[in-house]
């Protein structure tokens, strides 16, 4: 399972980097005329691409090699806490959900085994129920068969349960992790737009001339965004 999952987390990551352009190292020019009074003055030159603008691949290559590097790329360093709280809490879910698998079936392998010398399920079973109502191999005279096969199919139904929350949180640090790549991702497009607000209203007077009557007097509003 571990293996499986690691070699698609890896595959997963290698078709996200390679499919990001990277724009880093474009360059593009443009050439503009200027004219006084109808004649060619010059031709200048215009940047419209730096070579210094942030690479998408490249936040998405740090990222996905060491996560919270794309976010540090994007300077956005509030961002690298976040990362590693998440990366955190579900690895804490995976800790917690595989140790009580793991109690639940090393239980019910011992329930079901007939070997009186392994007992491990007296410490899932609460201690109010007396063993000697369903542990047949060590009171073979005095269990009940329906109390025996309930209590095997509770450490059966605990072990799955575990299990599959455990599979559930490996599968919440996939998403997590790539969450965190194409987080670096957008902030890398992003990271030039100006996002910074732009607004001016303008007031100002005007005749309005009515049909049929005289013109009349008021003001114009205009808003530029």
């Amino acid at each position: 399972m571990k293996k499986v999952f690691v070699i698609y987390i890896t595959a997963l990551a290698a078709l996200l980097l390679f499919s990001f352009p990277d724009v880093s190292a474009q360059k593009k020019d443009s050439a503009f005329v200027s004219l006084e009074e109808g004649q060619i003055t010059g031709v200048k030159e215009k940047k419209t691409v730096s070579d210094d603008y942030h690479s998408p691949r490249k936040a998405a290559l740090y990222s996905a090699v060491f996560p919270g590097l794309g976010q540090i790329y994007n300077r956005k360093y509030w961002k690298v806490p976040i990362v590693y709280a998440g990366f955190a809490t579900l690895g804490y879910f995976v800790y917690f959900n595989n140790s009580h698998y793991v109690n639940y079936r090393d239980a019910y392998l011992d329930f079901t085994d007939n070997n009186p010398a392994t007992t491990s399920y007296f410490s899932i079973i609460s201690k109010d129920v007396d063993p000697k109502t369903y542990a047949g191999e060590l009171y073979p005279s005095t269990y009940n068969k329906q109390n025996s096969d309930w209590m095997e199919q509770q450490l059966k139904d605990g072990m799955q349960f575990y299990k599959r929350n455990r599979d559930l949180s490996l599968i919440g640090i996939a998403g997590w992790y790539i969450l965190t790549i194409l987080d670096a991702v957008v902030d890398a497009q992003l990271f030039h737009f100006d996002v910074a607000p732009d607004l001016s209203m303008r007031i100002l007077p005007a005749v309005r001339p009515v049909q049929g009557l005289q013109a009349a007097g008021g003001i114009t509003c205009s808003i530029t965004f």
